[in-house]
């Protein structure tokens, strides 16, 4: 019986894999996976390149073993990296390690791209490695972002065309009270040329016609405002991770060349929201936006989109950018329409945000960040929070 057992026991050690056979394995494991995954060492020199990351970038491993990661990288990052690194060897302070970041890549051929980026560490040895997971954001979300880029078309014929009979309606309405408000205007100036006692009688019933007639004009504006107001909103629960992911990734189109770095840091316990999906990402995307435009001459350009548990049933978002600030004379106008910073700016984005943000129940402010520009905030309603009050 002993010797039946010692026989199993030889057989099953037989039949453990060699190391060779476990390597091998873990290899075809890694030339499966979707997303890229590069391994290097504490000054940045490459160690390991998946068939993953061959693919994405268009470089074979064999070229770029022991060179620098910098090299997948535009620029300001690229010339940054070094510095990224020796201040977390010195100082310990993770700024990207098991966070998680939305930033750019370079591929082989000049071209910017958006990527999900997520880091981890270990040792070998008496040296750090570094594992980096890539996500291409551009291939994986280009279906989805064409949907999204139709859905926008769309909303936006609704809102050309609201704003067509918007515009048909309050010229019409307007139209009369500001007729007769200047021919009384007009009846008063030319009875001022004789005045006497009943002509200046005459004039004042006229101004008073006129003070009437502009106070109606003001009503027809507030009415047709609180009719807007009062439209109705599709709100239904959302992952804030993914309205932030979607709008980012727009955003990012067509400034991948301006080196811009997105740093995400959202809040797990605060994800749920209930909004309109499309408003929403539109409040993000013009947010995002302006802060790239704003970056434009700033030699360190960062987004840090964040988020936090604002109370019972809100959540608070905030997008601040390392650009050079506000003028402390635009801060009490930025929400007003017609107002911009912008050379051949309409003025409008802000006030679609705050008008958008209002809509549901929440608010919009800027101050200064700590990033050394401007930070947005606007608070949102929780999707768990009103599910649990709706059973």
């Amino acid at each position: 019986m002993a010797v039946g057992n010692k026989g199993d026991r030889e057989d099953k050690v037989d039949e453990k894999p060699t190391v060779f056979a476990l390597e091998a394995h873990l290899e075809s494991i890694l030339d499966t996976v979707p997303d890229a995954m590069i391994v290097i060492d504490e000054r940045g020199h490459i160690l390991s390149f998946s068939a993953a990351a061959e693919r994405m970038f268009g470089y074979f491993e064999a070229e770029l073993l022991g060179e620098n990661v910098s090299t997948l990288m535009p620029s300001p990052d690229r010339e940054r990296h070094e510095n990224y690194l020796r201040n977390y060897l010195a100082t310990g302070e993770k700024q990207i390690i098991g966070i998680g970041r939305i930033t750019t890549a370079r591929r082989r051929n000049g071209v910017a791209f958006p990527i999900d980026l997520h880091i981890g560490e270990a040792r070998a040895g008496d040296e750090k490695v570094f594992t980096g997971f890539i996500r291409d954001l551009t291939e994986r979300q280009a279906t989805q972002r064409r949907l999204h880029d139709l859905q926008a078309e769309l909303a936006h014929v609704a809102r050309v065309t609201a704003m067509g009979t918007l515009a048909t309606a309050l010229a019409h309405e307007l139209n009369q009270p500001l007729t007769a408000i200047a021919n009384y205007v007009e009846t008063a100036r030319d009875l001022l040329h004789d005045p006497n006692d009943d002509v200046l009688e005459v004039v004042r019933e006229a101004l008073n016609e006129c003070a009437a007639q502009s106070v109606r004009a003001g009503q027809i504006v507030r009415r047709l405002r609180d009719y807007i107001s009062r439209g109705e909103v599709d709100r239904q629960p959302q992952s804030l991770k993914q309205l932030v992911s979607e709008a980012s990734v727009l955003a990012m189109i067509g400034a991948g060349e301006r080196g811009v770095e997105i740093e995400v840091q959202l809040e797990p316990a605060c994800d749920e929201v209930l909004v309109d999906r499309i408003q929403i990402q539109q409040v993000i995307l013009n947010l995002v936006r302006n802060a790239f435009e704003a970056m434009n001459d700033s030699p360190d350009r960062r987004v840090r989109i964040s988020s936090c548990c604002e109370g019972p049933g809100s959540i608070r978002v905030t997008i601040a950018d390392s650009g050079p600030g506000l003028e402390p004379d635009l801060a009490d106008k930025l929400f007003q329409p017609f107002n911009s910073t912008k050379t051949y700016g309409m003025g409008l984005g802000l006030s679609i945000c705050h008008t958008i943000i209002q809509g549901h129940a929440g608010r919009i402010w800027a101050e200064t960040s700590d990033l050394g520009g401007t930070e947005f905030h606007f608070t949102l309603p929780s999707g768990a929070e009103n599910q649990n009050d709706a059973l």
